[in-house]
């Protein structure tokens, strides 16, 4: 365990909240390590080589290109990354783990989903739940990219309830097999796996249970069609169906009726891991959309200079630095963790698993920002390319597609808006996150007096770091009020429930944001920032409104009469600046410096 790590206090997920975050406690991308660094470059290397020339291709549905990648990415040893040298792979944190994701994801969709695919769901249930004769058997072919894997969860009938899947597992009579029955579909990875987890009920239990299965053709395994999709052509994504298919009785993964929290679980890294597939084309699309803006020349200027496409340039990289502060923050306080788990003598599987479960809330709220900050960034890149964006023949109309995924992946957007508030409503309950008291405090301060001092806003970033202590007060305001008034019942109101997300997302991010800011102002120099600071502004400043309208949305629809008055006069409080910021002149400066260096340079 790392002496940072030792000397801060360690944040329980969902205590961003309420807690008060200094930012030389958080790590940002400025803090990579040489061996980050030498690790970023060398898969940046290999996509820059292998996959970013091929980028045409790729929408031509050749999933023989696919397979290949996949397996040179194995030879560098990439797809093992997080697997511990025991088992072939290369023992390191979780940091790195995102790093290779973040950069290996960003040149075409069909590469990322099969990177996730595999090294996530296809790998990290043997690794966190198989015995240890199963980790030595497979886990070692899996990180070499010998052996590919799949998950099959999903059926016609059982997409967001997962748990209800109609395929069945039975024990035959001489007791050494399972015999699976039953359809999968929406599969990665289907046309080219060597090994699959599936997801199967025994007799009437209440859960499914999962088991590791070999592929033979002549063990009662077909497929159907490579599925015609609006993205990630090259992607293999195919039905997979069991007729009478023998599993070893020593393959069932875990325990009987355990399968639904393996996939569960499974999701939370898989996650944050998609949060992070997002970046790197991001940045790439906003290069693309830089370059070309700078060469395209209307009215005897290039288009790089009218107001109009520096704005879109200004907030496509906005979300690109925010989403990268927020992936690494959450990334290191899991990599944190996990240490902290092994030293207490908590074994690999149990390390992991623990600490992406005390983080679930974050991997939630990173997979909903940032799967949809790569969709808007792609489609202004098409804005910014104009009819040539619509094209074929340009890269914008492929990342566009590709990028809309992302927000069905790994439960839908909706359903993880929901996990996030119900999952910090389930921690304040057990006491793992004190929300009771904050909530409290809001409300007395809402029938107080407000304070007529002006406050000192001369320290750098102080108004913006105070506006964000104000707007946990707005979701602490909100979800307090609602959980009184509703109880369990809560769940039941979905509207609610978004608006409130909508809410818990904004102040993560946008925190995220500011602290990366600050950070680097204070040790590189505020002189050297002021780009990146003035994209933590504009990322604010958006978060506000944001936070203003749901919060609106969800108090009216839940308070009357003098509560209501109360809240939304709260609310007004809550978000006011003292001292607007000046968008434009923001928006001006990040895109200035865009188009001087001819690239995304953050």
């Amino acid at each position: 365990m790392s002496t940072e790590t030792e000397n801060k206090e360690m944040l329980r997920g969902g205590q961003f909240l309420v807690k008060q975050i200094n930012c030389e406690d958080v790590f940002t991308p400025e803090d990579f390590t040489e061996e980050h660094k030498m690790m970023k470059e060398s898969v940046k290397e290999f996509v820059d080589r292998e996959i970013w020339p091929k980028k045409e291709e790729f929408e031509k549905k050749n999933y023989q290109l696919t397979e290949d990648l996949m397996k040179k990415a194995g030879e560098l040893g990439f797809l093992g990354i997080s697997v511990p040298e025991e088992y072939d792979g290369m023992g390191m944190g979780f940091v790195s783990t995102m790093l290779v994701c973040d950069y290996i994801s960003g040149a075409t969709g069909s590469m990322a989903t099969a990177f996730g695919a595999h090294t996530g769901i296809g790998t990290m249930p043997i690794l966190l739940y198989g015995n240890e004769e199963q980790k030595k058997k497979y886990i070692p072919k899996l990180a070499t990219g010998e052996w590919f894997g799949a998950y099959c969860l999903t059926e016609p009938g059982a997409g967001s309830d997962a748990n209800s899947g109609k395929t069945k597992a039975e024990l035959s009579e001489d007791k050494k097999h399972y015999i699976i029955n039953g359809q999968k579909m929406w599969i990665s990875n289907a046309g080219f796996a060597s090994l699959f987890i599936v997801f199967a009920r025994i007799e009437n239990d209440k859960n499914i249970t999962g088991f590791i299965l070999e592929n033979d053709p002549d063990n009662g395994i077909t497929f159907g069609e490579e599925e015609k999709k609006l993205g990630i052509h090259s992607s293999s994504t195919r039905q997979v169906f069991f007729n009478d298919t023998k599993i070893p009785v020593e393959n069932m993964l875990s325990e009987r009726g355990n399968g639904f929290k393996i996939a569960m679980n499974a999701l939370n890294v898989g996650r944050i891991k998609l949060a992070a597939a997002s970046l790197d084309a991001q940045r790439r699309v906003t290069d693309l959309a830089v370059k070309y803006a700078n060469d395209r020349v209307q009215f005897k200027t290039p288009i790089a200079q009218f107001g109009a496409i520096k704005s879109k340039l200004a907030e496509m990289a906005t979300s690109a630095y925010v989403g990268e502060a927020a992936n690494y923050r959450a990334a290191k306080n899991i990599q944190d963790r996990i240490d902290i788990r092994m030293s207490e003598g908590n074994s690999f599987a149990e390390a992991e698993l623990k600490s992406f479960e005390e983080y679930a809330i974050e991997c939630s709220i990173l997979k909903v920002a940032c799967s949809e900050d790569i969709q808007n960034c792609s489609d202004e890149g098409i804005q910014v390319y104009g009819g040539m964006g619509f094209s074929a023949d340009t890269p914008m109309e492929s990342a566009w597609r590709d990028a809309r995924i992302a927000r069905i992946y790994e439960g839908t957007n909706e359903i993880n808006r929901m996990l996030a508030v119900g999952m910090l409503v389930k921690k304040a309950m057990k006491g793992h996150v004190d929300l009771l008291g904050p909530a409290m405090k809001v409300a007395d301060e809402l029938t107080g007096i407000p304070s007529m001092d002006k406050p000192d806003y001369s320290v750098l970033l102080s108004e913006e770091k105070e506006m964000i202590a104000k707007l946990k007060k707005v979701f602490l305001m909100v979800a307090g009020s609602a959980v009184q008034k509703f109880g369990p019942q809560l769940e039941e109101h979905q509207q609610l429930l978004l608006a409130a997300a909508d809410i818990l997302i904004e102040v993560y991010m946008a925190e995220s944001g500011i602290l990366r800011a600050e950070k680097n102002a204070k040790r590189f120099g505020e002189d050297t920032q002021k780009e990146q600071i003035a994209m933590a502004k504009l990322y604010l400043y958006h978060a506000v409104d944001i936070i203003n309208t749901k919060a609106k949305e969800a108090i009216v629809s839940f308070a009357e009469g003098d509560e209501q008055r109360m809240m939304l006069m709260g609310l007004k409080r809550f978000t006011k600046y003292q001292n607007q910021p000046n968008i434009v002149a923001l928006r001006n400066t990040i895109a200035e410096k865009l188009t001087s260096e001819n690239k995304y340079c953050f």
